[in-house]
This record gives structure tokens, sequence and C-alpha cells, in this order.
């Protein structure tokens, strides 16, 4: 699976199978960043499904941007926007940017977050559960596909439906939610 594999439909859900390729599509797409944001940035982690070896995901490469402060958002969008993401505001989680990558199919979700955030500290302890619990993963694995057979044209419904899972493992990795 090269580039001209990832990419999804806005409001789709389609699963494939883990690729050996994300990493380094990630690892490609943090250079950028640490380049253009280098100056507001703390850290760039790859987060979601497609940064669990063996796990099936959206064709989409999450990435979780930490900056210094909020106060440098506006900075931040600029410099994304001419890295080729699309602002979407909180999207829903509070104190959480989002950002999209990716024409005509998105190939990137990009969420930039002050680097103590919750919502950081919980995706990172989600992905490091997954990476070190096999059988959670698994567990997740199948309902991911289920919800994917029954929600393959609603994308916001196939995340909602995910949501008790995320937050029983996380009650469970440790730490709060």
């Amino acid at each position: 699976m090269g580039k001209d594999d990832i990419g999804l439909e806005e409001g789709t859900v389609r699963l494939v199978p883990y690729s050996k390729d994300w990493p380094r599509l990630f690892s490609e797409e943090e250079k950028r960043l640490r380049a253009g944001l280098r100056d507001h940035l703390v850290a760039i982690e790859h987060v979601g499904s497609t940064a669990v070896a063996g796990l099936q995901a959206k064709p989409i490469i999450d990435i979780s941007v930490a900056i210094r402060s909020l106060s440098d958002l506006e900075a931040c969008i600029a410099i994304l926007e001419k890295q080729g993401y699309s602002y979407k505001g909180e999207y829903g989680l509070p104190g959480r940017h989002f950002f999209i990558k990716g024409e005509p199919a998105t190939t990137h979700h990009l969420h930039l977050v002050q680097h103590d955030s919750e919502h950081r500290k919980a995706w990172l302890r989600f992905r490091d559960y997954l990476r070190t619990h096999h059988e959670v993963a698994r567990e997740y694995h199948n309902l991911k596909k289920d919800l994917a057979r029954r929600f393959a044209r609603d994308r916001d419904s196939y995340t909602k439906a995910k949501t008790e899972f995320i937050l029983k493992t996380l009650r469970v990795a440790g730490g709060d939610t």
C-alpha cells in the first residue's frame, strides 16, 4: 500500500488491513509538520488505529500535534493551511482543533491540542494499551468490523458506537477519562 492507497470519502467507513506503510506515511508527514510548526511545537504523535500494528483501520493517518499554548492557534492554523490542511474548528471536542487533509478523499486527520490536554493523554493511553494488550486490540478490531458493516455510510454513528468500548478501555488502562 502506498500514498495513493490511503484516503477515504467524507462520511463513509471502510476498514482496510494494517499496512506497514502507515508508520512511514506518518513519519513523512511528521517531518513536514515539524518544519512548519517548529516555533510552536511540543510533540507530534501517530495516534488512532493506523498507529497500532496489525489493527484494521480506516485508511486515514491520525496525528496528534501538541503545542505550547493555544495562544499560538492562529499562527498554527495559517501554517497548517499552507501545508494543505483544512481547519474544521473544535469539531465536537472542546480544546481540540481538528484539521483534515486530502482531496477528494481525506488522507490525514490532525488533532491540535495544548501539550497538557486531557484529549492527548487519552489518545496516547488508548493507543499504547492496544499496542501492548493484543486481546483487547482484537476485541476492538471485531467491534470496528461489525460497526463498519452497519454504518458504512454514516461515520458519525460509527464513531459514536465505538465510544463505550474506548471509555471502558481507558478506565482499565488507568487515569481519568
